[in-house]
């Protein structure tokens, strides 16, 4: 939900849900921005068909006019992802959420589609970045969730494409190490990179959210209207 909140409620134009899955940031984005065109990237049989059927759902009607599927693999090379609709150069925003973990580091799933979801494939992130590079026109904004621990290897494959890059810690609890980052990044800039304070989940005891991310994940509010290091960093808009 955070790589959704990260793009502004006035945002318009193109934006691609790379890696969509079952296509819930996509639509959240759909559902909060008007003026937003989504396209749901995806490649797994079982989770296209999902999203279908979430399209075709009375609930999401508002909004399903403006969403697409794009079902194909975001290693392709670059035609085959612009027949399926992907094409250069054509969207504003990317957002992402790639499998957390690296080949060998965990116990996949037995299930294909599942251990896919959780587990890089052997090139790790760099067709992700590529992907996103190529459907994005220039100064487009790339949003990425990924491990904090993985940052150093984002950042490496993010290289020469993307500058202006922010990073926004996500602690699960104030005394915790940060267990995720949000990373925005500008297609083309030469913009020194900037890490923002962090946004703690949780307080130090119990399970209840604290004040901002209670607002972004269980009111809908976007992170730009609630966490003014991200606003002034540029947000997504």
């Amino acid at each position: 939900m955070l790589i959704a909140a990260a793009v502004g409620v006035a945002f318009s134009g193109v934006a691609v849900d790379l890696g969509a899955g079952v296509g819930v940031a996509g639509m959240c984005i759909a559902a909060r921005c008007a003026g937003a065109r989504v396209v749901l990237a995806e490649r797994d049989p079982e989770a296209l068909a999902s999203a279908r059927a979430s399209l075709a759902l009375a609930d999401n009607r508002a909004f399903a006019d403006r969403v697409s599927i794009a079902a194909v693999d975001i290693g392709a090379r670059e035609t085959v992802r612009a027949k399926a609709g992907l094409v250069r150069s054509s969207a504003a925003v990317v957002v992402m959420n790639p499998p957390f973990h690296e080949a060998g580091a965990v116990r996949a799933s037995p299930g294909r589609a599942r251990a896919e979801a959780h587990v890089l494939a052997e090139a790790g992130l760099e067709p992700w970045v590529r992907a996103a590079a190529s459907v994005l026109k220039p100064a487009g904004r790339l949003v990425a969730i990924f491990r904090a621990d993985g940052l150093a290897k984002l950042l490496a494959v993010l290289g020469e494409r993307f500058g202006d890059v922010a990073i926004l810690p996500v602690y699960p609890r104030p005394a915790a190490d940060a267990h995720r980052v949000l990373v925005a990044a500008t297609k083309g800039s030469r913009a020194p990179l900037r890490v923002l304070p962090p946004l703690i989940l949780h307080p130090e005891t119990g399970s209840t959210y604290l004040s901002e991310a209670s607002q972004i994940l269980r009111a809908g509010a976007g992170l730009a209207e609630v966490n003014a290091a991200w606003s002034l960093a540029g947000g997504i808009i």
